[in-house]
């Protein structure tokens, strides 16, 4: 059982979770490099086993048919993405509080990342999403 808390960057929109949470994965998609303005590392974890305070700020974007994207309205901090009809939610492992015991497991769509930059040998790269 994990316990983990984190924030936007204004503290408006707080959450907590409880429970098993999945290690990060980094995003490369051009989706997530435009709208974090690099890749994008997230953990995830069972929507049940997550508490969400300041709701009234958190704007979501529609980004596909398949999926929506979570950011505080106030500061802009992108915080949540939900895949329509699943049972789990990823949330920025940026936003976490302290330590968190988590490692990167994995890189994901990298055949669209930026060239700017480079990924560390050794780490496991998937040119989608496995």
């Amino acid at each position: 059982m994990t316990e983990l808390s984190g924030s936007c960057l204004c503290g408006a929109v707080r959450f907590s979770v409880s429970g098993e949470v999945r290690q990060v994965v980094s995003c490369h998609c051009t989706q997530c490099r435009k709208q974090s303005g690099h890749f994008w590392a997230t953990s995830a974890a069972r929507k049940a086993d997550m508490e969400i305070v300041g709701t009234e700020y958190v704007r979501w974007y529609q980004a596909t048919a398949e999926a929506r994207r979570g950011f505080c309205e106030l500061c802009g901090s992108l915080l949540f993405f939900e895949g329509t009809g699943r049972e789990d939610v990823a949330f920025s492992a940026g936003a976490l509080d302290g330590e968190t015991g988590l490692k990167t497991e994995a890189h994901v769509f990298v055949a669209e990342k930026g060239d700017y930059y480079q990924i560390a040998p050794g780490e496991p790269q998937f040119d989608g999403r496995d």
